[in-house]
């Protein structure tokens, strides 16, 4: 207890400690004091609660409108269709803003945690997460060395950036490179290659690295460890099989592409589902998981789907290498009250129904289950469900052919047992390239079980389904860019849409705007006034038109309004004088002829991520090629107009 020493002076007697006598302000500290006292005795008196009804209520109207808030953030930008737009040239606003980042990361927890309710990944998000830290850590290096901003070097650490994100997902550099390159690029450096390789192997590594620190691993694995025999791991007759798993996926592909397609286009134009979507997208959140959940929860249909399990847990079973329907053939294991870790394939197993048949109802709910979830306004990844689901295509066939051929097929006088399994690892490869439109996911299979024992008939089985995916329907990546109409080039079959024929004078646009060097300055007025053009396009003179370079509209309203008032009344004003003032104009490097292909005019605007060229003849120019231009030609090749 401390000791009492006295009196402050002034005050009404009560003795006071050493403290309290040396402390500043004794005043206003005292006002505060008697203050907040007053205030605890007005707000918690007995019996009285409002200002506690008060705070819960300002509470939960501040965390719906976080939700709200975060909600909306994270929609504008949810992974790699954006991304894609982003690479070929086009600036989507806030993507790249890392203040996204926290609403990403709140969102994709959320998501994640719905586990098999929801059923989807983080591979999408996970690549959005690193695309921003990247281009943060761009912006932070440009100020630190004072630099300009450089475009490509930009577009250098977001591929490197997107392979960053798929490895740190899989624990996969190799596959997470290549699935970068496939999916993003349409024309991939050869400078972008190893810096991809070093940042996806640094995140590979830690990411191993931090499970063997968390005691989750004695040592650096595989994320799937798989068992299959080494020794002969299939025979050759059972290529022809896995070919034929290679055309089931592909088919079912196309069906769930187009499906998932139409299906979000529906909900975006429909009248209600895109009013609850632009009002109340949690509460849209909300019944397609509270759907979902009824028809996942355990007791009930989830018991046919196995739902309790995580989809770690999913692709962990289906991995197994012994066959389940010849194992319950003689014996009805239990269903165990919680899921067996060294027997997740009991959950897949009912008496009633059998192996075949919850292989079998889990694809048919799974189909338009995980395309319903596809359309909730969260970011989540869609990658890894598709890549479970075709791990059950494969595990249904392995099934399959375990029963007609108990003992294996025999080759070469030896008969060594079919491995489900393998099939597993086969149809998720071939399902999920198939929908993607990548031959990587062989590569990303092998990674995932470290088995490379199946490289060829795994391969064989996903350049089948790609052969008969990209032949018939556009990558779940592009199909998502045309649903949410996001601005992409779209790629031009040639044999297909027989546009060899088809040049730039036919689509381009000539309603071009030039302003010569000896256009009077008037008019030059009239003409920026009265458009709204970003470049207006330099001739040599009004009677030449022999093009010379741009002007862009802010620089030349700069000079305009910079110049002088007082001209010598014999001086004749032109565009030239403006253009002596300092007016910058700007070289055309790049231009298009009349003559030029589709397909050349395309390949140029992938290639250097343009956004519009002009058209010049003999150097004069005639016109114009934008992104509207070249959609047009393209969509009037898929679907020609109707004669008139």
């Amino acid at each position: 207890m401390e000791e009492l020493v006295g009196l402050r002076e002034g005050s009404s007697g009560n003795p006071v400690t050493l403290r309290e006598l040396w402390s500043p302000c004794p005043r206003i500290r005292r006002a505060i004091r008697d203050g907040l006292g007053w205030l605890k005795q007005k707000l918690f008196r007995e019996g009285e609660d409002w200002h506690l009804l008060m705070t819960l209520g300002v509470l939960m109207a501040l965390i719906s409108y976080t939700m709200n808030f975060v909600v909306a953030r994270v929609v504008r930008g949810s992974g790699i269709p954006e991304l894609k737009t982003i690479l070929s040239g086009v600036i989507l606003e806030d993507y790249l803003d890392i203040k996204n980042f926290g609403a990403k990361v709140a969102g994709l927890t959320c998501t994640l945690a719905c586990g098999s309710t929801i059923f989807l990944g983080k591979v999408g998000p996970f690549v959005h997460l690193s695309v921003m830290i990247s281009a943060y850590l761009s912006r932070v290096r440009t100020k630190a060395v004072k630099e300009s901003e450089n475009r490509r070097k930009q577009k250098e650490m977001l591929v490197a950036a997107a392979a960053v994100g798929v490895a740190t997902v899989f624990a996969a550099p190799f596959s997470g490179v290549l699935f970068s390159i496939e999916v993003l690029a349409s024309h991939y450096s050869v400078w972008d290659y190893w810096r991809s390789f070093f940042a996806a192997t640094c995140g590979a590594f830690m990411f191993r690295l931090l499970a063997v620190f968390n005691s989750e691993q004695e040592t650096i694995t595989s994320l799937f460890k798989t068992s299959f025999r080494v020794d002969v791991p299939f025979d050759l007759p059972e290529i022809f099989f896995f070919v034929l798993l290679g055309a089931i996926c592909g088919i079912l592909s196309c069906a769930y592409l187009f499906c998932q397609r139409t299906f979000l286009i529906f909900i975006r134009t429909n009248r209600f589902t895109s009013k609850l979507l632009a009002t109340s997208k949690p509460v849209y959140a909300s019944l397609v998981a509270l759907i979902l959940a009824s028809i996942t929860y355990p007791p009930g249909v989830g018991r046919f789907i196995a739902s309790r399990l995580s989809m770690r847990q999913h692709l962990d079973s289906l991995f197994d290498n012994n066959s389940w329907a010849l194992i319950t053939r003689n014996s009805s294991p239990p269903w165990p009250v919680e899921p067996d870790p060294q027997n997740l394939w009991f959950e897949w197993y009912h008496p009633n129904f059998t192996i075949f048949g919850t292989l079998a109802f889990f694809l048919v709910m799974k189909f338009w289950m995980v395309i319903l979830a596809t359309t909730i306004p969260m970011p989540a990844g869609y990658f890894m469900p598709k890549f479970v689901f075709g791990a059950g295509i494969g595990r249904l066939l392995g099934e399959a052919l375990s029963v007609a051929f108990p003992k294996g097929i025999l080759a070469g006088g030896v008969t060594y047992p079919i491995i489900p399994g393998g099939y597993a690892l086969a149809g998720a490869a071939a399902f999920s390239g198939a929908a993607t439109h990548t031959i990587s996911t062989a590569m990303l299979a092998f990674e995932l079980t470290g088995q490379i024992l199946h490289a060829l008939p795994v391969l064989m089985a996903v350049l089948t389904a790609n052969a008969i995916a990209q032949s018939c329907q556009p990558s779940f990546y592009e199909g998502t860019i045309i649903a949410k109409k996001l601005a992409f080039l779209p790629r031009v079959l040639g044999r297909k849409l027989r546009s060899e024929g088809v040049i730039v004078e036919h689509f381009m646009n000539c309603a071009i705007t030039t302003l010569a060097k000896d256009t009077p300055l008037e008019e030059v007025v009239k003409v920026v006034t009265s458009t709204d053009v970003a470049e207006f396009p330099l001739t040599e003179s009004t009677e030449s038109q022999i093009l010379v370079g741009f002007v862009r509209r802010a620089q030349l309203m700069q000079a305009l309004q910079a110049e002088p008032t007082s001209w010598p009344p014999e001086h004749q004003r032109c565009f030239q004088d403006i253009l002596a003032g300092g007016c910058p104009v700007e070289p055309v490097t790049l231009q298009l002829s009349p003559e030029m292909s589709l397909h050349q005019a395309h390949n140029l605007f992938e290639l250097m991520n343009l956004q519009s060229l002009f058209v010049t003849s003999r150097g004069k120019a005639v016109g114009f090629v934008s992104w509207v231009e070249l959609k047009k030609a393209i969509s009037n090749l898929t679907n020609p107009p109707a004669p008139k």
